[in-house]
């Protein structure tokens, strides 16, 4: 079975501690409110006139494409942060771009380097950017910690 083309996607982020790296990296997943699907993670093209909503719930266990950037710690003290951008472009039928960026450092930082990042793939691909959209979210790390942001593409039924 092919995963349908999205229509709709939005943006979330979490971060958390964790016994180990994996277990902080899906306490992040769960603050993030997409602990219980299974990720598809997925390169950065948002479909044409895929249209930006509110994080809605999805169905425990369904296969979610996403585009994310995360990063675990295990250095006391350290600030970590995640980031997404999504770059819409101007004319409705070329897709749109996602760009993914994590590392130690402020999420003010890595915020800024990811859209950076969203305006000049948008330059290099000739397209007048229409919307640019970011999530960032940071930790300071106490023993093992994770940050998590994403898009995930979502076909939003109309009963939604």
């Amino acid at each position: 079975m092919i995963i349908k083309t999205p229509t709709h996607y939005f943006l979330v982020s979490g971060a958390s501690e964790g016994f180990s790296r994996l277990n902080a990296f899906d306490g992040a997943l769960l603050r993030a409110g997409i602990g219980d699907t299974n990720l598809v993670k997925m390169s950065s093209i948002v479909p044409p006139r895929c249209e930006l909503i509110a994080p809605v719930p999805l169905p425990p266990g369904s296969l979610v494409p996403t585009a994310y950037a995360s990063i675990t710690s295990d250095v006391p003290g350290e600030i970590i942060a995640s980031a997404v951008a999504v770059a819409i472009p101007e004319r409705s039928e070329f897709p749109g771009l996602i760009m993914e960026y994590s590392a130690q450092g402020p999420k003010s930082e890595i915020e800024e380097m990811v859209r950076q990042m969203a305006i000049e793939g948008m330059k290099v691909r000739g397209r007048v950017i229409k919307d640019l959209t970011s999530i960032a979210i940071e930790h300071r790390v106490k023993r093992i910690g994770a940050t998590f942001a994403a898009v995930v593409l979502w076909e939003k039924e109309a009963t939604e």
